[in-house]
């Protein structure tokens, strides 16, 4: 690990001035991720901001403004708290189960919700420094470039909206859900100023520029998660395919919801992990079951409408169908009530 400096913000707004003021430093909070970057070379920062102080940790309802009826999760929160709150397990089963499906329940203890939102991909490429990587070392000169995963072994990496400079996939669980679920994130820059960013363009597909993860400005802190108001609760379930039972990312991963008027679907949402560079709204299969009766034949033609935009790499073809009957499946769950 190379020497860094320490700071420790008092406040939001000493915290994204900190940061703003250093182009190299990075914030610290649970630390899960980035510090296991820096210890493998990865990320080189400067500076690190320990913002683990501030008081950005509350769960309450949303008792105004655009998301009114909703809840808000603090930035800081950690996802366990997360995932067990009352208002969450009650309104929002889907967003606690995906949490409780990552990682193990010490990092949970460890890992805020903005972590966990802003986690980088876990492509073996990315973490081997003698590899060549865009989205490690964008424009290297000096030695190795390219997309090592490409032509190399690709069995975990995407299959849709993927491009020459990166095929890498986006690890976290909880941001699948959150996409399915409308989420929107709150942030704060260095002016004092606050923005909201919709889920579905928190996050970044690589193009030419894979080492950009989000559309989050340097300095920029995340201070609040809002879900809005839905319908969803009793009939919704996040499905996690993956090569063991704990501790491991997922091959493909389908956060499922549906509003229902007896056997007609009034809307659905439907967002895949484990296939892109950010979490996948499945919008084509949403729309076509949109007043259809809720039978598996339907959620076959759905999923297959979806799935046929696939680009599958030499070694990962086995998603495209395994991503066609993840779909249905959770769907199938989703509509039981997610009791099986």
């Amino acid at each position: 690990m190379r020497p860094f400096k320490y700071t420790t913000a008092k406040d939001v707004t000493s915290a994204v001035q900190q940061l703003a003021g250093n182009p190299q430093a990075k914030f610290l909070a649970g630390g899960t991720n980035l510090l296991d970057l820096m210890k493998e070379d990865v990320e080189r920062p400067d500076e690190l901001v320990d913002i683990s102080r501030l008081s950005l940790t509350q769960i309450r309802p949303i008792a105004s403004g655009a998301n009114q009826g909703g809840i808000s999760l603090g930035g800081l929160g950690k996802n366990t708290d997360a995932a067990n709150h009352p208002l969450v397990r009650q309104n929002y089963p889907l967003l606690s189960q995906a949490i409780l499906a990552g990682a193990s329940g010490q990092i949970r203890n460890m890992a805020t919700n903005g972590g966990n939102l802003l986690q980088r991909t876990r492509c073996p490429y990315f973490y081997e420094v003698a590899m060549p990587c865009n989205k490690r070392e964008p424009g290297r000169i000096d030695g190795p470039s390219g997309c090592g995963a490409l032509e190399g072994i690709n069995r975990m990496h995407a299959i849709f909206g993927w491009s020459e400079k990166c095929v890498a996939v986006y690890p976290s669980d909880m941001a699948v859900a959150l996409a399915a679920l409308d989420a929107v994130v709150k942030v704060q820059n260095a002016a004092g100023q606050e923005r909201s960013i919709p889920f579905t363009d928190f996050h970044r597909l690589p193009g030419d520029t894979p080492e950009k993860d989000t559309n989050l400005n340097h300095g920029e802190l995340i201070t609040a998660i809002e879900l809005p108001q839905n319908k969803f609760a009793d009939r919704s379930y996040y499905l996690k395919v993956r090569d063991r039972a704990s501790y491991a990312f997922a091959l493909v991963s389908v956060a499922a919801a549906l509003e229902m008027d007896g056997n007609r679907i009034v809307q659905s949402r439907i967002a895949l992990g484990g296939v892109a560079h950010k979490p996948w709204r499945a919008l084509k299969a949403e729309k076509m079951l949109v007043g259809k009766e809720a039978t598996e034949a339907n959620f076959k033609l759905a999923a297959a409408a979806e799935m046929a935009d696939a680009k599958p790499l030499e070694h990962n073809k086995f998603k495209v169908e395994l991503g066609n009957r993840s779909i249905v499946r959770a769907l199938l769950v989703a509509m039981d009530g997610h009791k099986s």
